[in-house]
C-alpha cells in the first residue's frame, strides 16, 4: 500500500477520535452543567451541535426517557462511516 493511501486511512481515523473525543466532552459538559456562557463551551457546542441537530431531526427516539441518546447514535456512525471508508480505500488500493 502506497505512503498516499496509509495517509488518507491515518488521516481518517485520527479525524473521527477527534470529534468522537469532542462528541464525549461535550456529553460529559452537560451532565456537570458548567457554565454555558464559557467561550470554550460555546466553541465546542458549535463544533458538535449541527450533527446532533441532525440526528435529532432524522431519529425521532433519539431522546428515551429524558435521556438523549444522539451522541451514542452520532459515535456509533462515526465509527461505522471510518470502518467502511477505510476498507474501501484498503481495497482501491490494493487493486
Amino acid at each position: 500500500m502506497s505512503f498516499f493511501w496509509r495517509s488518507m486511512i491515518t488521516i481518517i481515523d485520527w479525524a473521527v477520535s477527534v470529534y468522537g473525543f469532542l462528541i464525549i466532552v461535550r456529553t460529559l459538559l452537560s451532565w456537570l452543567g458548567p457554565l454555558p456562557y464559557n467561550p470554550l463551551i460555546q466553541y465546542l457546542k458549535r463544533l458538535t451541535d449541527p450533527v446532533l441537530r441532525l440526528v435529532h431531526r432524522f431519529v425521532p427516539f433519539a431522546i428515551v426517557s429524558g435521556i438523549d441518546i444522539s451522541p451514542m447514535i452520532v459515535l456509533l456512525l462515526l465509527y461505522l462511516g471510518k470502518n467502511v471508508a477505510v476498507r474501501l480505500i484498503f481495497h482501491l488500493a490494493v487493486a
